[in-house]
C-alpha cells in the first residue's frame, strides 16, 4: 500500500475527473450571502438553504439589513431550515458585530471571522475558501470525516484534527475543492450506511474497501 500521501494525489486526481463540476453548492452573490447561507446549513440540505435565501436575498441586502431585522419575523422567515431560533440569533448578531467592528464587510480573515458570533472555523473556511479564493484551511463535514477515515488519511474523530491531518496530505492550492469533491463522492459512491465499494473508483487506494 502506498503511503497517505501518494495516496491523496491519486485520490485527487481520480475525483476532480470525475466530478469537474465540483464547487460551492450554496448559492450566493457576495461574501455576506455565503456566510448566512453556511450558518443556515447546519443540519439542513443546502438544497432546502437555497430555497430559503431566494427569497431571504432580495430582503436583506446588506449586513445592515440583518442588523435592523425583527428577530421574529426573521425566525419565521428561516424557520424550515431547522433550529431557527439558534440561527436567526446568530445572524443577526453576526450582522451587528459586522456593522460595528467592520464597516458592514465581512472580513477576509479567519482571525477576525472566527470572532463573529455563530461562525466557527468550519464556517469561516467555507467562506474564505468559496468567497475570497483564500486555501485557509479545508472544510471538514460529516462526509469529509467519513471518507478520511475510511482511506485512512486520519484516525482522527475530531474535525480540527482532522483538518490538520488533511493539511499535511492536501496540497495548499486544492484546500477548497477537497471537501467538495469528497461531498460529492460520499453522496455518490461511499455512502454512510452501505458504501457501494464494488462500483468505486478509489477501492484499489481504499484501506477499508470490501472488494
Amino acid at each position: 500500500m502506498k503511503t497517505p500521501k501518494e495516496r491523496s494525489k491519486q485520490v485527487l486526481r481520480i475525483l476532480k475527473k470525475r466530478y469537474p463540476q465540483a464547487g460551492c453548492s450554496l448559492l450566493h452573490a457576495d461574501p455576506l450571502e455565503l456566510l448566512v447561507a453556511t450558518i443556515l446549513s447546519a443540519q439542513c440540505t443546502d438544497k432546502r438553504v437555497n430555497e430559503v435565501t431566494k427569497t431571504l436575498f432580495k430582503k436583506y441586502r446588506s449586513a445592515e439589513d440583518y442588523s435592523n431585522a425583527d428577530i421574529a419575523t426573521f425566525e419565521n422567515e428561516i424557520r424550515s431550515t431547522g433550529f431557527f431560533r439558534n440561527k436567526a440569533k446568530s445572524i443577526l448578531s453576526m450582522a451587528q458585530a459586522l456593522v460595528e467592528d467592520h464597516d458592514g464587510e465581512v472580513p477576509d480573515s479567519m482571525e477576525a471571522l472566527v470572532k463573529l458570533p455563530g461562525v466557527g472555523r468550519k464556517t469561516a473556511n467555507v467562506v474564505l475558501g468559496n468567497a475570497f479564493g483564500i486555501n485557509a484551511g479545508i472544510v471538514v463535514d460529516t462526509h469529509v470525516k467519513r471518507i478520511s477515515n475510511r482511506l485512512l488519511f486520519t484516525k482522527n474523530q475530531d474535525p480540527n484534527k482532522i483538518e490538520k491531518d488533511l493539511i499535511e496530505l492536501v496540497p495548499k492550492k486544492e484546500w477548497t475543492l477537497w471537501p467538495h469533491l469528497l461531498i460529492h463522492f460520499g453522496r455518490e459512491i461511499c455512502q454512510a450506511r452501505k458504501p457501494k465499494c464494488e462500483d468505486c473508483p478509489l477501492a484499489k487506494l481504499c484501506p477499508s474497501a470490501t472488494t
